[in-house]
């Protein structure tokens, strides 16, 4: 009965902590030689989160009361340790273990490829691995002759200083490097294809993350925001930044009170989309130019699970078709857990989908068939995109606890 976990990051601690509470056997393969994930390897030394410590702790662990609202990156990992400790987690990883390969085996079952480990089976596979490594690079006309580097590289303003900066993107990466080049560079620029929603880290003295309540409906949120940011931080236009060219939520919006501040001291200089690169020179769509000696491209990421067999999960535009996210119609035993992007912190949301996980682990054998087959009849889709409302998500999750209990008695029901 025992399950492989794959990646030992935010989300796989989460499960591996829910399984040991359930009494449900378990492995973690984990690539690394230590946990934590993207706040292990992936982020830079300046880098803090943008939700806040509240919204972003486990359900079952709180952070120290007295650390500050937005945690540092070293304070995360130190969060992440003490959490794989408390729960006794570190004896079940296998550390600089990678997954090569995962496939169906007989009887529900799944064979793994270890690197190093060997072929091993288990009962089922939680694949955990992030969305924050397989790299988006852009793609210009022409040649650029000085140094280009992704977001996920960068990790102190040592490479910036002195030097002509180009950011792309108009992320909260994007913003921070950004913000960086403006005190650590000879000169910072950003590239912007669209508008964004720039948000204040806090509003009316809080957390922008903990503004929204649970009753609150999302268009009545949306109207709160755009009130309050036209009060705060005025028109995006004055900035020389193009107005948002959506809703606030249709997009995870940017969380970033520095930028708009280098932008109103002239540190940062704001651009439309990149036409051409000629050699150290950038042109722009709007026809200007600007030497810089360095580019980092903040422009995200590939939703990637490259160990799973051809055809287990299929990705279309960027979002994978699974049933509430994380199951398979055709397989049992496999979950895909920790692809949505919550637009504020992901532990209670780990929490409470660790638990209904569990749930779904023990009611899936006295089912004959998959789980999202069923939940699939009951009329549960694939997301449409990865940006999650967390209300949303948790109100749903709630509901899987009640109903996923009861299927075994009403399967034939349904699936007749």
């Amino acid at each position: 009965m025992t399950h492989l976990i794959i990646g030992a990051g935010f989300c796989g601690l989460g499960v591996a902590a829910a399984f040991r509470r359930a009494g449900i056997p378990f492995e973690i393969a984990e690539a690394d030689d230590d946990v934590g994930g993207n706040w292990y390897h992936g982020v830079y030394e300046t880098a803090h989160i943008i939700s806040s410590r509240k919204t972003t702790e486990y359900a079952e662990y709180p952070m120290p009361a007295d650390w500050p609202d937005f945690p540092s990156a070293a304070q995360m990992l130190d969060y992440l340790r003490a959490y794989a400790d408390h729960f006794d987690l570190r004896r079940d990883i296998s550390f600089n273990t990678r997954v090569t390969r995962v496939e169906p085996a007989a009887g529900g079952a799944w064979r793994v490829e270890l690197s190093p480990g060997g072929s091993r089976e288990y009962a089922g596979v939680v694949v955990a691995n992030g969305h924050h490594w397989d790299k988006r690079w852009p793609s210009y006309p022409g040649t650029f002759l000085g140094e280009m580097i992704h977001s996920k590289d960068y990790k102190s303003d040592a490479i910036l200083r002195g030097k002509r900066v180009l950011t792309i993107g108009g992320g909260n990466s994007a913003c921070d490097v950004a913000v960086e080049a403006a005190r650590a560079g000879a000169a910072s620029h950003i590239s912007l294809r669209r508008g964004y929603w720039f948000l204040p880290k806090t509003m009316l003295g809080v957390p922008t993350a903990e503004l929204m309540r649970p009753w609150v409906p999302v268009g009545l949120q949306r109207r709160v925001i755009k009130s309050l940011v036209r009060v705060i931080v005025g028109r995006y236009e004055s900035y020389g930044l193009a107005h948002p060219d959506h809703e606030p939520f249709e997009h995870h919006p940017t969380i970033n009170s520095e930028l708009l501040h280098q932008l109103r001291h002239g540190r940062i200089t704001p651009h439309p989309d990149v036409r051409r690169w000629d050699g150290h020179a950038v042109e722009f769509v709007d026809g200007t130019r600007v030497e810089v000696d360095l580019v980092v491209c903040a422009t995200g990421y590939h939703v990637s699970f490259p160990f799973l067999a051809p055809g287990l999960v299929e990705v279309r535009d960027g979002v994978p078709q699974l049933v509430g996210g994380l199951l398979s119609r055709r397989h049992k035993n496999l979950y895909i857990f920790g692809v949505g992007q919550p637009r504020y912190g992901a532990g209670p949301l780990i929490s409470a989908g660790a638990a209904l996980l569990c749930t779904m682990v023990q009611t899936q054998p006295q089912l004959e068939h998959p789980l999202g087959a069923i939940m699939a009849r009951l009329g549960v889709k694939p997301p449409r995109s990865l940006l999650q409302d967390p209300f949303q998500i948790l109100r749903q999750t709630r509901a899987g606890q009640r109903i996923i209990p009861r299927l075994p008695s009403v399967e034939r029901f349904l699936m007749s």
